[in-house]
């Protein structure tokens, strides 16, 4: 199990972390999600031995390795740009932690020849061992970084941003292929994103992360479906605010339920398709907030400067200092 207790880092005057706090299960795929400034590189950095923290713990298995280096720590690493060594063959970068060894941890050039055929076989880039980085895509580029990373056979793997330099095609493709690589392997995987689909479609677990505080902690579906503060609710997935005396109502664009007898009326300024949905954007009566709304394409498209009278069936509403107030409103009840 890898554990971080009461972790904290400064650069300068700035404070990145403050006592951050997390268990991390063996086999566990899991998010660090939140914006540019979040602290979750950052905490990466420091479970990685990249970083050092000011104050806390990192423990591995219950053992303190806070003043390990990251070479000690067993730890396989892929950056965002890959980080592959441009005279070197892909099999030779792949090797590349094997032939660094020392003493009695040393490796035969046969043993690393015979390994880096076994991983590119496992990255689906067999017979491509000879050629050079500047050969191939970045999809294909990103894959030797993780073949390499799996080479020193470690303990934990540890991913920052590792799909960001991709166009969206190859990255969703990268995506379900490194979910099932974790599967088959049984790594223990901690990846840093700030893409909201990717953190829920790959993780068994999301730790969201603002101002190098952890704000929750829970599945995607827990994530998504309960929110627990003002931030969650606006930063993971689309969420519609409205003021209200009681404090701020959150709802999703589809959570709502059209009807005559609505609490709500929205004039409409702009309607598109949206997969399945009308989505609906406009101007809230009598407060001027800009919303937005899905519509089942079953029914007609509504017209621009139509009135659209709805009221949520599923809200939460948080109060002036962020405490919810009440967690779900179900169908029928109008906030």
């Amino acid at each position: 199990m890898i554990s971080v207790r009461g972790i904290t880092k400064r650069f300068g005057t700035y404070p990145a972390l403050h006592g951050i706090d997390l268990d991390i299960q063996p086999g566990e795929f899991i998010a660090l999600l939140g914006p540019s400034g979040s602290g979750k590189t950052t905490l990466l950095r420091i479970i990685a031995g990249l970083e050092f923290q000011d104050g806390g713990e990192v423990l591995f298995n219950g053992e303190d390795v806070s003043s390990l280096r990251v070479a000690e720590r067993h730890v396989g690493f892929v950056f965002q740009h890959y980080a592959l060594f441009r005279h070197m063959t892909v099999a030779e970068n792949v090797a590349f932690g094997l032939s660094v060894r020392k003493g009695k941890a040393r490796v035969s050039k046969a043993a690393m020849r015979a390994r880096a055929e076994e991983l590119l076989r496992l990255v689906q880039l067999e017979g491509l061992g000879a050629r050079y980085p500047a050969q191939l895509s970045g999809g294909q580029r990103q894959r030797v970084a993780l073949a390499r990373a799996l080479a020193i056979e470690p303990k934990l793997l540890l991913l920052d941003e590792p799909f960001g330099a991709l166009d969206a095609k190859v990255r969703k493709d990268l995506r379900r292929w490194l979910r099932d690589l974790h599967k088959a392997m049984g790594l223990t995987s901690i990846f840093v994103t700030h893409d909201q689909e990717e953190a829920l479609e790959l993780a068994d677990r999301v730790v969201v992360m603002d101002q190098g505080r952890i704000e929750q902690i829970g599945t995607p579906d827990e994530i998504y479906m309960n929110p627990q503060t003002p931030f969650v609710s606006h930063f993971v997935g689309e969420t519609n605010r409205i003021a209200s005396s009681s404090g701020e109502i959150h709802f999703r664009p589809h959570d709502i339920e059209l009807g005559l007898d609505g609490s709500h009326a929205v004039l409409v300024d702009n309607v598109f398709r949206k997969g399945g949905v009308w989505r609906v954007e406009g101007l809230l009566e009598g407060s001027g907030q800009f919303v937005e709304l899905d519509i089942d394409t079953a029914l007609e498209q509504p017209g621009l400067g139509e009135t659209i009278r709805f009221h949520p069936h599923r809200a939460r509403i948080f109060n002036a200092d962020g405490a919810q107030t009440q967690r779900e409103r179900h169908q029928g009840e109008k906030p």
